[in-house]
């Protein structure tokens, strides 16, 4: 099924390339079938589906602190919000306290995995050595990625963070797109500018090869 996902500003994530106005990408399924302006598409592609969303379409983003917020930080069950509150948890003494075991990483893992998408990351860096860690990236959807180098820090679920650029927090960029996944996120800002004040958190929806996994409601 054809696609036509438009938004008001198209940023493809390369910083070689304009903006583009009323931009669009046509998803066949899991690839991309086209990026261009949003009326030639509709007219060439009349029988595409049409998702229309507010503010700013861009690459989606690579999280580079895998490890360190889904091996090294504990994301509580709304049902345990009483007792643990509704924050991550990190350091050795307050996991020490949880009893952590296999099974109870990864359904953190999971829980923090929704934390990312709904910042537009669809992959993470660094090594996951936990496979019930490892396994939660995998059923979302998400990749893992090696890192050349450690990340500054502190580790953030915004990829953005620390006003970090959007052509340097991307997983790959849009153009050129024969061969590419369906993969991006749309931000609730007007440009680019506005998401570097604004930071991940604008997040609207993540789509990775074509599925969308995240919306706010």
């Amino acid at each position: 099924m054809l696609t036509l996902h438009t938004a008001d500003l198209l940023v493809t994530g390369d910083p070689r390339r304009a903006p583009l106005p009323r931009g669009a990408l046509l998803a066949d399924g899991r690839t991309i079938a086209a990026v261009g302006p949003y009326d030639e598409l509709a007219a060439a592609h009349p029988a595409a589906r049409v998702r229309r969303w507010p503010g700013l379409l861009t690459p989606g983003l690579l999280n580079p602190y895998g490890p360190e917020l889904l091996e090294r930080t504990y994301h509580p069950d709304p049902r345990e919000a009483d007792a643990l509150g509704g924050e991550p948890l990190t350091g050795e003494t307050a996991l020490a306290a949880l009893g952590m075991t296999d099974a109870r990483w990864g359904a953190s893992a999971r829980r923090g995995v929704q934390r990312m998408l709904a910042h537009g990351t669809v992959a993470v860096a660094g090594p996951l050595r936990r496979p019930a860690v490892a396994d939660a990236v995998r059923r979302a959807g998400m990749t893992s990625r090696e890192r050349a180098a450690e990340p500054p820090g502190p580790p953030s679920l915004d990829p953005l963070a620390g006003r970090r650029p959007l052509a340097e927090a991307v997983l790959a960029p849009l153009l050129p797109y024969e061969g590419r996944a369906a993969t991006f996120a749309v931000f609730d800002v007007p440009d680019e500018t506005a998401l570097a004040g604004r930071g991940a958190a604008a997040c609207v929806a993540t789509v990775i090869e074509g599925r969308l996994l995240y919306r706010r409601r």
